[in-house]
């Protein structure tokens, strides 16, 4: 009972997150654009990633609302949090030739080392998510 709590608490707290996200991309798209454009990566990646990433958070919060899907769902938010963790990470190490500008929404007022954190704390909580839910599911199984 407490695993599921706690699983539910981690699922709701991606769930919001990447609902904002989302949201504030959309809500203000040509900053959004302009964001991703401004990244050390080539146009045609950031066209690609402009398209993809708000549905991505979209389809990933709809995966860890449903209980049957939550396992699948805290899954998909580890690997896009790693994936965005490890850009922070470059960035901070100065793997590019500059400093992209930050996210949008509340995130832009972060810095980077911040950014870091936020994203640590949320790869955390979907590790943590996914690992109840394995339990979970093991503890079904057996009984």
């Amino acid at each position: 009972m407490k695993k599921n709590l706690i699983s539910g608490i981690m699922a709701s707290l991606l769930i919001l997150m990447f609902l904002y996200a989302a949201t504030s991309k959309l809500m203000d798209f040509q900053t959004y654009e302009r964001a991703m454009h401004n990244q050390p990566f080539p146009d045609w990646m950031a066209e690609t990633l402009i398209y993809s990433i708000p549905p991505l958070e979209v389809v990933v919060s709809l995966l860890l609302f449903r209980d049957r899907t939550r396992l699948l769902g805290f899954f998909c938010a580890g690997v896009l949090m790693l994936s965005f963790t490890i850009y922070i990470a470059a960035i901070l190490l100065h793997f590019f030739p500059w400093v992209p500008c930050s996210c949008g929404g509340v995130i832009s007022h972060l810095g980077w080392g911040q950014h870091l954190i936020f994203n640590l704390f949320f790869l955390a909580a979907a590790l943590w998510g996914m690992r109840l839910e394995r339990q979970a599911i093991l503890t079904d199984k057996i009984t």
